[in-house]
């Protein structure tokens, strides 16, 4: 008998969300180098899509240093109720809608920080069809927002590797610098594999480089050469510049946008989202399965 109540009591858990009307387009933002840019973008990025377009936008922070929440700290309500997205991920009918909060900005929603990520991820490795939970845990979900973000983590764990699988599309931030080409050969190999055994619709985005200096054209070209040999040509018109703006609208929790509009970062930002809306919905729209067209190697 109690076999059976747990069992109804289970399914009365996974129907407390209502399914929605909307189609959400899933994109990780993922690198296995640090500090190339991937919170700042998922942040910036999110916020513009949502602000200037007025689409409804999820950022999901997969990293346990909680950089999302950090950077938007100003536009957080207080007091807010949620489950930690480690519980929704080791729950066996984990709901990410529990983990989600509503910001101050219209159509912005996030999840907050958590530090238990980095156990949680310890603690997936030993689930069946662990590569999978993510996925299933965004089905309801995806019928509420038009874009989904992933913050992942800088390496390829259990984390980053259910961000893949969830995913439609990968979006790799790289800094135009000599460090660029760091794990890039590891990161094609995951995603190729990625695409072969776990997400046959997986496909690149784009390549953004961040943190560029305007002052080094020479060798700005040739890492953007020699990346597009990497990525088959897969790189963003768009180039984030250098830009103090952006670090303390950081520091302030506030979207670039908010703290200051004119400044370099957010025209970046703002030209880099009709970019990204424009790839995406390409992608989307393709007929046939995407593949994630990276070159094999490269000489």
């Amino acid at each position: 008998m109690s076999l059976l109540k747990d069992r109804l009591k289970e399914m009365v858990v996974a129907d407390r969300h209502y399914p929605g009307e909307r189609e959400a387009q899933v994109i990780a933002i993922c690198s296995q180098k640090g500090g190339v840019g991937k919170t700042t973008t998922a942040v910036n990025l999110g916020t513009t899509l949502a602000e200037s377009h007025g689409l409804k936008v999820l950022v999901v922070d997969l990293d346990p240093q909680g950089h999302v929440e950090k950077s938007l700290g100003a536009v957080i309500p207080e007091g807010l109720e949620y489950t930690p997205i480690s519980a929704v991920l080791l729950d066996r009918r984990g709901d990410i809608l529990d983990a989600v909060i509503r910001s101050d900005l219209e159509n912005f929603y996030l999840t907050p920080g958590d530090k238990s990520l980095s156990d949680a991820e310890n603690s997936l490795a030993t689930k069946i069809g662990k590569e999978f939970i993510l996925k299933n845990a965004l089905r309801t979900a995806r019928t509420h927002f038009d874009y989904i973000l992933f913050d992942c983590p800088p390496s390829m764990g259990n984390l980053t590797v259910n961000a893949l699988v969830a995913a439609q599309h990968v979006l790799v931030p790289c800094e135009m610098s000599v460090l660029a080409f760091e794990g890039v050969s590891d990161l094609i190999d995951t995603l190729s594999q990625i695409n072969e055994r776990l997400n046959p619709d997986l496909d690149v985005l784009g390549v953004l480089f961040t943190r560029v200096d305007g002052r080094n054209l020479q060798m700005n070209e040739l890492i953007a050469e020699n990346m597009k040999k990497y990525f088959n040509g897969q790189i963003f018109d768009t180039r984030i510049a250098i830009n103090t703006a952006l670090n303390k609208a950081q520091l302030d929790g506030e979207p670039i946008f908010t703290f200051d509009r004119s400044s370099t970062g957010s025209l970046n930002y703002g030209s880099l989202a009709e970019e990204f809306i424009t790839r995406s919905n390409k992608l989307a729209g393709k007929n046939t399965r995407a593949k994630v067209r990276v070159a094999k190697s490269a000489s």
